[in-house]
């Protein structure tokens, strides 16, 4: 793959073989960010689990201190009394039926969705349509606490799940953010999925981390730094 003279000077300044502390990497990933518009600052984790066995599935919610930077479109199932409760919290679409017919049509203006447990039944038959982004109860997205989860989404709720490589993906901000801010999303995001470590993974938990923006190449960082990062900073 043939890369671009920025991308290839970025790659210069760092060091392929180094495992670097993770202020060191959001230094030098905010230093290589050249892009015209605001990169993202994405944290790619490499786990010694087998996402085939389903004692091994890592999957959860975390929410950054300092959100992704990232305007989160929220869409809501729900009826009755929850309708106001989700609008009133931020949502941005609140349904039922008319909502169910609306993205069986196409639409899927949303990165987020939520659905009361009453309202299931509706949703339930969007599975094929919805794959990955269907509500699910693991993720916290199908609750009677609507407003809550709304609210948490609107201040930096993200989702993570391990893929089939065993690999979880998640942005913990832009490239914008303060170094301070970085490393307070990244240490939460880590904490989080070494709490939510699976009875059956075996050996190594945490592999590889990988910090990267989104023009420029990936730096690794030492998996072993994870407690006590804020202290660097200050």
């Amino acid at each position: 793959m043939k890369r671009g003279k920025k991308y290839v000077d970025a790659a210069k300044k760092i060091e392929r073989e180094k495992l670097y502390a993770p202020l060191d990497a959001i230094r030098l990933v905010k230093k290589n960010a050249s892009a015209k518009f605001e990169e993202t600052v994405e944290v790619s984790v490499k786990l010694g689990v087998d996402p085939r066995q389903a004692d091994q599935q890592v999957r959860g919610t975390v929410i950054l201190p300092h959100g992704t930077g990232r305007k989160v479109q929220v869409a809501v199932f729900a009826q009755g009394e929850k309708v106001r409760e989700a609008e009133e919290a931020g949502a941005d679409v609140v349904g039922a039926a008319d909502l169910a017919e609306r993205i069986k049509s196409g639409w899927q203006d949303f990165d987020v969705l939520v659905a009361t447990p009453d309202i299931m039944s509706v949703v339930g038959k969007l599975g094929k349509i919805l794959g990955p982004r269907m509500p699910n109860p693991k993720s916290g997205t199908v609750t009677f606490d609507v407003g809550k989860v709304v609210k948490e989404i609107r201040a930096g709720r993200a989702e993570y799940r391990v893929d089939k490589y065993g690999i979880v993906h998640l942005p913990i901000g832009k490239s914008t953010f303060s170094e301070q801010a970085l490393v307070e999303n990244y240490g939460t995001l880590l904490g989080e999925i070494m709490r939510a470590k699976p009875s059956g993974a075996k050996g190594r938990y945490i592999r590889s981390v990988v910090l990267s923006s989104t023009m420029s190449p990936g730096v690794k960082v030492d998996p072993t730094r994870i407690t006590g990062l804020l202290e660097e900073v200050l």
